[in-house]
């Protein structure tokens, strides 16, 4: 019986490997200046309700379905990219220190080397990596520089003048900041406010790359 089993995990294993390596062949590359802002606006919200009422399963779910559906990117690395994400950014919720906050970084370097790989226009995963963590440490700290972080992961990933994401930052640090204030009484009209302010953060970063 053991036998059988481990002969059917290894089967299965075997079978994720071939399909990963099918879509790493046939796949293209993709223009990540191309998305559709309003759905990305209500995936974006909907990603930061599950993440704040601690529900990593749907956040991983919303993941996949953000980066096959607006990114291009194949259902099994899609899969993949999405739990890197997923584990980085729980990783990070459960962090009381700089020191703990960085265990996140791995997952959140490979998740970027993830979509670099497809992406038809190249940037430096890593530092996109440590960028993106230092905006989340700096919204853990309730810094008046996230605005200014948050500008710089973008303008890493494009490869334009942080000036060209002020607009882009400025909405998403407001609707974070509605998000802190409002904490455990967060009602469902806030979450549809800080939604509107998500997806008018994408139209501007839309119009930015474009």
């Amino acid at each position: 019986m053991r036998l059988a089993l481990m002969f059917g995990v290894a089967l299965i294993l075997g079978l994720v490997a071939a399909e990963g390596v099918r879509e790493a062949a046939g796949a293209g590359t993709a223009d990540l200046r191309v998305f559709d802002p309003a759905a990305v606006g209500r995936l974006d919200t909907a990603m930061w309700r599950s993440y704040y009422e601690r529900r990593p399963v749907l956040l991983f779910r919303q993941l996949i379905t953000t980066l096959h559906e607006q990114y291009q990117m194949p259902p099994f690395e899609a899969v993949l990219s999405a739990y890197r994400a997923a584990h980085a950014a729980f990783v990070f919720k459960d962090g009381r220190s700089r020191a703990g906050y960085e265990r996140a970084l791995p997952d959140l370097t490979g998740y970027y080397t993830d979509v670099n790989r497809r992406s038809a226009r190249k940037f430096d995963a890593a530092r996109a990596a440590k960028l993106e963590l230092e905006s989340w440490i700096l919204h853990r700290e309730r810094s008046p520089e996230l605005a200014h972080a948050l500008a710089a992961v973008q303008s890493e990933i494009y490869y334009l003048p942080l000036e060209a994401f002020a607009e882009h930052a400025r909405l998403r640090a407001e609707a974070m900041a509605l998000r802190d204030e409002k904490g455990e009484r967060i009602t469902g009209e806030d979450w549809a406010r800080i939604g509107g302010i998500l997806e008018r953060s994408w139209r501007a970063l839309r119009q930015a790359v474009n």
